[in-house]
């Protein structure tokens, strides 16, 4: 069935510079911490992870396992948080690490130190071999929770993240990207060599321009908006910046 576009001019998108400028004017024109808004964010995407395991498993949705596929930016920060508070909440996360611990640093690392300590189950995530062996536990995963490259991203995915998500596309789980589904590019809406399929995206203050793109369409899936606490009125300087 075709997913039919929504209309663009009822909608607010923004590029990746213009999310980085709402994030800077948030942190230093507000005060608002970093980690706060990665704090809103994984917990307005938790929100909606949870509806689409009620609407997919019921309440049967609690007893099965979550994957989280992590990177090792404030994307996969996002995917430490949502573990948190869906581990919380009563459901089995499961967390694979598609990057070394030790080279996480900011308010990534600070959630990440969290969920060790909560002794969360956590796998590597980091070569063809653990990607073969984990990729079994996956596929008995409620949902796989893309949250391993951002709004950053563009060019080529590299060795092994690529052979991960051909991996996951595989999989017969219910896919639900974080922001941007990982391999797309967020300005252009076009697929890299290797591109996560999502049947969601939890996008976070706006969508993003390249998902006006038709080629962006297929790896989207259901696109919903996240507000991580950032005044609105930020969103609306960064947009009239651009048009003068």
């Amino acid at each position: 069935m075709a997913i039919e576009l929504p209309d663009p001019d009822d909608l607010t998108y923004l590029t990746r510079e213009q999310v980085r400028e709402v994030d800077r004017r948030a942190i230093e024109e507000y005060g608002i911490p970093g980690v706060v808004l990665m704090e809103n964010a994984g917990r307005g995407a938790t929100e909606c992870i949870r509806r689409s395991l009620d609407a997919n498993h019921g309440a049967g949705g609690l007893r099965m396992a979550v994957a989280i596929v992590c990177g090792g930016g404030n994307n996969g920060g996002d995917g430490f948080v949502i573990a948190r508070h869906l581990f919380n909440a009563g459901y089995k996360p499961e967390l694979y690490l598609t990057c070394d611990p030790e080279t996480l640093t900011g308010d990534a690392k600070i959630n990440y130190d969290i969920t060790s300590r909560m002794h969360l189950p956590m796998h590597d995530f980091r070569s063809k071999a653990d990607v073969e062996e984990k990729i079994r536990r996956i596929r008995d995963a409620a949902i796989v929770v893309d949250a391993i490259l951002g709004t950053g991203f563009h060019g080529k995915v590299r060795w092994p993240v690529d052979f991960a998500i051909q991996w996951l596309n595989e999989s017969s789980s219910f896919i639900c990207a974080i922001d941007v589904p990982s391999g797309l590019d967020c300005n252009t809406g076009e697929p890299s060599n290797s591109t996560i399929l999502a049947n969601e995206t939890i996008t976070f203050v706006a969508r993003k321009t390249g998902f006006r793109s038709e080629n962006a369409v297929p790896y989207l899936g259901r696109v919903e908006v996240v507000d991580i606490g950032a005044p609105p009125e930020i969103v609306d300087a960064v947009l009239s910046l651009d048009a003068e």
